[in-house]
């Protein structure tokens, strides 16, 4: 087991309706960064509002903190995370070239999904989700039309968690990559996550709420957005669903 990192609280639940929810919840008792953790959600939420399956032996998790920069800056934890997700995987399954990272906010495993995230302000705190499924992956019927396959880390490599232990993991790996944010900003995060990025260099399509781009991934800037060189030249998306 890894050490529970310094300043961080630590809960874990049977049954809730959401960890994003129950979050929230806890805010008005918080003195510092808390993580949490459910057994089982009976509410979970994805992006959009979408839903995530959140059945037993997966993990489910929330990570609530004060927020302490702009909106624009605390919004790049989201890079923060997922990087701490990539570490924490390979910590716990000891394969670095199965995991990638997909902008802005997945992680695969093999190609396919096998962990999200989702950023909320709360007042002034930000709550960061995650997801992961660790033994089950959601069906066919469950995936958004283009959207990647999602798998399991128990189905894909043969390797069970106990969600326990990949909190463990996950909190330890995050703690480290919060000090470097905060002391170094986000440019030591951000070439690390380009180490990882899946389709770097790739065509790629990029889908906002008002228009769709393809082309080629060329970078990620210090904004955090994605920028695509297309045929009709360098473009920096901010937000967007990206499909392969």
């Amino acid at each position: 087991m890894r050490d529970w990192p310094a300043g961080y609280t630590r809960h874990i639940y049977d049954t809730v309706d959401s960890t994003l929810s129950e979050a929230a919840r806890m805010i008005p008792t918080l003195s510092g960064p808390a993580w949490l953790m459910a057994v089982e959600q009976t509410a979970a939420r994805g992006r959009r509002g979408r839903s995530w399956a959140t059945p037993r032996g997966n993990f489910a998790g929330t990570l609530v903190m004060p927020r302490k920069e702009a909106p624009g800056v605390a919004a790049l934890r989201s890079f923060v995370t997922s990087l701490a997700l990539y570490r924490a995987f390979v910590a716990v399954t000891g394969q670095p070239s199965a995991f990638a990272l997909k902008w802005p906010n997945d992680v695969l495993l093999k190609g396919g999904k096998v962990a999200g995230i989702l950023l909320e302000s709360r007042d002034e705190y930000l709550v960061i989700g995650i997801g992961v499924n660790l033994v089950h992956a959601p069906g066919p019927e469950a995936v958004e039309e283009g959207a990647l396959t999602p798998v399991s880390l128990q189905g894909a490599l043969g390797i069970t968690v106990a969600p326990e232990d990949f909190l463990d993991a996950l909190a330890a790996e995050y703690a480290i990559l919060e000090d470097q944010f905060t002391t170094h900003g986000f440019a030591p995060i951000r070439r690390a996550w380009l180490d990882h990025a899946a389709r770097l260099g790739e065509v790629i399509t990029a889908r906002t709420m008002r228009e769709t781009w393809t082309g080629t991934f060329e970078d990620v800037d210090a904004q955090g957005s994605l920028i695509l060189k297309t045929s009709a030249g360098r473009k920096a998306i901010a937000a967007a669903d990206v499909y392969f």
